[in-house]
């Protein structure tokens, strides 16, 4: 049981670690900040709650089942940190996401002050690490203790179910997304912990047992609600950047035709060869590279091979602006032909602009990358290919 409870705690965490890659940028935003510490402390409640790590806080206090008060404090914790990262992900004015800040904080704080002094009046001294909801539901102190961080969670929990409905309405796309995994998870919560324990814990009262509900069902079941959560949090945060990269992966295959053209003319210097380097990295320096490429072959621009590739692409059928761009092909793969060979310019400068260098972004440099690698049938482009180890 404790290796499952430290594997939910570890893959937990790693949302935190994933938001902090920026850590300087990370702290100045109070979404991420709150977002980080909910995360934390969640991952806090599984390693808190292991029989492990429950028996090694015993035996180091010197204090029997010490580990359950700080487990129920930490979760307590938790919760309250759920509400302060609603309230941040909700916004609205300073003041007011300040106010309810501190009025969460000073519910809370009180209700693991209760705990800890109950505990401390309770009749605690056989130490039990998996059922001690249940084996102490009938002692006095102890008894309150248990009903007490139950009720607390619940109502975090509960609130947060009401307010990703509420919210879900309001909003679209990814944070939607979130606010329904959030929702998933908070679900499987109330019924799959919350409810089980509740059971549990009500039939000691009634003198049945039903401690394999709290034993057995509860601890699996508030893992996976706290990970369907953890990715609901993250989720509108990480998928676009990760959507970003893997689009700059993408571009940055679909311009090797052009680079693999006029690489041999750039003279930027060339990108550091780590292989961490991440996609939209390695597409900038791509980029770079290919503009002062074209800056360099520019001088070898004939006019008349452009207008008659230009002309061959309007007889073919092509669009106005399919014909430029297979004409420009045409037109920069002659130019990197005479470059390459070493031969004389035409002696009228062309002084003419490629599309790709009047448009902002890859679009224009990956139109013209395909129109070399696949010209419109009539278009001649020039099939000499200078290689370069760049990058």
């Amino acid at each position: 049981m404790s290796l499952v409870v430290y594997l939910a705690a570890g893959l937990f965490g790693l949302s935190a670690v994933v938001l902090l890659r920026r850590p300087r940028t990370a702290v100045r935003d109070p979404l991420t900040v709150s977002t980080c510490v909910a995360i934390f402390l969640g991952s806090l409640v599984f390693v808190c709650s292991a029989p492990l790590t429950l028996s090694a806080v015993n035996r180091l206090t010197g204090i029997p089942n010490f580990g359950a008060p700080l487990t129920y404090g930490m979760l307590c914790a938790y919760s309250c940190s759920l509400l302060i990262l609603l309230i941040h992900w909700r916004g609205g004015p300073r003041e007011r996401v300040r106010r309810m800040v501190l009025r969460s904080i000073a519910a809370y704080v009180p209700l693991i002050a209760a705990i800890v002094v109950l505990f401390a009046l309770g009749d605690a001294r056989t130490e039990r690490l998996t059922d001690l909801d249940t084996y102490y539901a009938n002692t006095p102190y102890l008894r309150e203790m248990i009903l007490l961080y139950l009720l607390g969670h619940s109502a975090a929990t509960v609130t947060m179910c009401t307010l990703c409905v509420k919210w879900s309405r309001e909003v679209t796309g990814l944070l939607r997304a979130g606010l329904r995994l959030i929702l998933a998870g908070s679900l499987l919560d109330v019924f799959g912990f919350q409810l089980t324990k509740y059971t549990a814990v009500a039939a000691r009262w009634t003198g049945h047992d039903l401690d394999a509900l709290s034993t057995q069902v509860a601890p699996p079941l508030a893992s996976l609600g706290a990970l369907l959560c953890s990715a609901g949090f993250v989720l509108p945060r990480l998928l676009p950047a990760v959507v970003a990269q893997l689009n700059s992966l993408r571009d940055h295959r679909r311009l090797g035709p052009l680079w693999s053209r006029v690489g041999f003319a750039s003279t930027a210097p060339k990108p550091p060869s780590a292989w961490w380097q991440l996609p939209r990295e390695r597409l900038h320096w791509r980029e770079v590279s290919i503009h002062d490429a074209l800056l360099g072959l520019a001088p070898y621009f004939d006019d008349r091979v452009r207008e008659q590739a230009l002309a061959a692409a309007l007889d073919a059928g092509c669009g106005a602006h399919e014909a430029r761009i297979a004409a420009e092909a045409a037109m920069l793969a002659d130019a990197a032909r005479r470059a390459a060979a070493r031969e004389e310019p035409p002696r009228a400068a062309s002084g003419y602009r490629l599309h790709a260098t009047e448009v902002s972004g890859t679009c224009g440099l990956v139109e013209l990358a395909e129109a070399l690698a696949r010209p419109p049938a009539g278009v001649a482009v020039p099939d000499k290919s200078v290689r370069t180890s760049h990058g």
